[in-house]
C-alpha cells in the first residue's frame, strides 16, 4: 500500500454524524473553527471559496473536502501537491473518526462531528423548490441553499453525478430570483464540438462560417435579463474557457465573425459532474473562471444517499405518467432496495417500466446487469429468514463485483476510460475496485 490508505484506523462514530466541526491545532490559522450545518460537506484550503480558508502556502488551494456521512467522516483529498496525512500515512479517500487528526502542509487539523439522529420529515410544500420533490433532510438543505443564493447576483456552481438533477437546481435558482420573468437558455458544453461552441456561446454573422447563410443570436443574446445555464462546464476545452472568462469579465462579446460589440445582462449557472476545484490544482480548469462561475456552489447529492426520496419520486414520476401516484407496495420496496448509480434520471427509466409493463419481474424493472439475489427473503443455515438488510447486502455485493468486473475489462483496464463510460466520479469507482480486489 506504500504511503497511501483508504481507510483511517480508530472507531467509527455511532449513530448518524451530522454536523461537522474543523479545528486548526497548529500552522499559521492555529485557533481557527468551522461548524458547519447539519449534513454539509467542507472544503479545505486557501482558495476564498473554501468553508475553512488557510493562510498556510504549503496548503493547496482545493485541498480536500469532508463530507457526513453514514458510515463516519469521509474524507478525500482534491489532488493536493502535498497530500493529506494522517500520522505517516497518506490518505487519498478514507473514512475517519471523530477527533481524527489530519497534517495538511505545516498545518494540523483536528475533525469532529455531532451525531444527527433526527427522523427525517417530509418537505414543507411552502419550502419546496420548484419542480422537485424530496423527503430527506440533504435535499432540504440544497433548498435551504437554493434560497438563499437565488436572491443575489452571484454567479452559481451546481455539482453532483450525472443524473441527479441539477438542471431542476439551475431552473429553481431561477425562478426563485428576481430575473424569473426573463429566458432561461442552456447550453449543454457536452454535446457540442469545440469548432461550434463559441458560435452558440455568442452566435454569428452571415458568412463567418460555411453554412452560415444568416446571422443568430447565440446563448448570451438571447439570455438578455435572464439566466444562461451552461451544462457540464467542465467539458468546455480550454480555448472556450478563455472566451467565456472574456465574456464574464466584460460583459461584453462580439459575434464569430463580427464586428459589433454586444452588452448583455445576464446571471451565470453552471453544472458538473466533476470536481472544478481537482481541475484545476491539476491544470485542466482556468482558476480565474472557476473564481468567476463559483460565486456561490451547491451540491446535489446522489440518490444512494437519501434513500428517503426515492419513493416519493418514484410516485411523483408514476403521477406524471398515468395521472396517479399509485404504486404497488413490492415496487415501491424494491425502488428502494436499489443502488441508482444512474440516479433520478434510472429511477424515472424504472417507474416508466413499471407503468408500461407492470412489476412481474422487478429484476428487469431495475435494469441490472448482474444476477440478483432470487426474490423473497432467502433462508438461513438453520432454516429461519434471512435478514433484509444481510440479503440486501449480499445481492448488492454480487451486483457491484460483476459490474465493475465487466466494466474494467469493457474499458481496457484503465480507470479512467471505465469512470467515464459508467458516468461516475472516479474516485468512487476506485474505491469499488478496491473492494472487490480488483485494485
Amino acid at each position: 500500500m506504500g504511503d497511501e490508505a483508504t481507510r483511517a484506523g480508530g472507531r467509527l462514530p455511532e449513530g448518524r454524524v451530522g454536523r461537522l466541526s474543523l479545528a486548526v491545532a497548529r500552522g499559521p490559522d492555529a485557533g481557527k473553527l468551522v461548524t458547519l450545518a447539519a449534513g454539509a460537506r467542507a472544503s479545505v484550503g486557501t482558495a476564498l471559496d473554501n468553508d475553512l480558508v488557510l493562510g498556510d502556502r504549503t496548503v493547496s488551494r482545493y485541498h480536500l473536502e469532508l463530507e457526513p456521512t453514514a458510515a463516519g467522516i469521509s474524507l478525500r483529498d482534491l489532488g493536493s501537491t502535498n497530500g493529506t496525512f494522517a500520522g505517516s500515512i497518506r490518505l487519498r479517500e478514507a473514512v475517519l473518526p471523530r477527533g481524527a487528526q489530519l497534517r495538511v502542509g505545516d498545518s494540523v487539523l483536528v475533525v469532529d462531528a455531532a451525531d444527527a439522529d433526527t427522523p427525517e420529515v417530509a418537505a414543507d410544500p411552502d419550502e419546496a423548490l420548484p419542480g422537485m420533490v424530496y423527503a430527506s433532510a440533504a435535499m432540504r438543505e440544497v433548498a435551504r441553499r437554493v434560497r438563499q443564493i437565488a436572491g443575489h447576483a452571484a454567479a452559481v456552481l451546481v455539482q453532483g453525478e450525472t443524473g441527479t438533477g441539477k438542471e431542476l437546481v439551475a431552473r429553481a435558482v431561477h425562478e426563485l430570483s428576481p430575473r424569473r420573468a426573463g429566458p432561461f437558455v442552456t447550453v449543454d458544453a457536452a454535446s457540442l464540438p469545440p469548432t461550434l461552441l463559441e458560435a452558440e456561446l455568442f452566435g454569428h454573422d452571415r458568412g463567418a462560417f460555411t453554412g452560415a447563410d444568416r446571422a443568430r443570436a447565440g446563448a448570451f443574446e438571447r439570455a438578455d435579463g435572464g439566466t444562461v445555464f451552461l451544462d457540464e462546464i467542465g467539458e468546455l476545452p480550454l480555448p472556450a474557457q478563455g472566451a467565456l472568462l472574456g465574456v464574464l469579465e466584460r460583459k461584453r462579446f462580439r459575434r464569430v465573425g463580427g464586428d459589433r460589440e454586444i452588452s448583455v445582462d445576464v446571471r451565470v449557472v453552471s453544472a458538473t459532474n466533476r470536481d472544478l476545484r481537482a481541475e484545476v490544482n491539476r491544470g485542466a480548469f482556468r482558476a480565474d473562471l472557476y473564481y468567476r462561475v463559483a460565486g456561490a456552489r451547491l451540491v446535489v447529492p446522489p440518490l444512494r444517499d437519501r434513500p428517503e426520496d426515492v419513493a416519493v419520486i418514484a410516485r411523483r414520476f408514476a403521477l406524471e405518467l398515468t395521472g396517479e401516484g399509485a404504486l404497488g407496495e413490492d415496487v415501491v420496496a424494491a425502488l428502494g432496495a436499489a443502488r441508482w448509480p444512474g440516479n433520478v434520471r434510472e429511477l424515472r427509466s424504472a417507474v416508466e417500466r413499471a407503468v408500461a409493463f407492470g412489476a412481474h419481474d422487478l429484476a428487469a424493472l431495475l435494469d441490472d446487469p448482474a444476477p440478483r439475489a432470487p426474490r423473497g427473503a432467502a433462508p438461513a443455515a438453520d432454516g429461519e429468514i434471512e435478514r433484509y438488510r444481510d440479503a440486501k447486502a449480499r445481492a448488492v455485493t454480487v451486483f457491484e463485483e460483476r459490474y465493475v468486473r465487466e466494466l474494467l475489462a469493457a474499458a481496457g483496464d484503465n480507470a479512467s476510460e471505465a469512470a467515464r463510460r459508467a458516468q461516475m466520479d472516479r474516485p468512487y469507482l476506485l474505491a469499488l475496485l478496491r473492494r472487490h480486489g480488483l485494485r
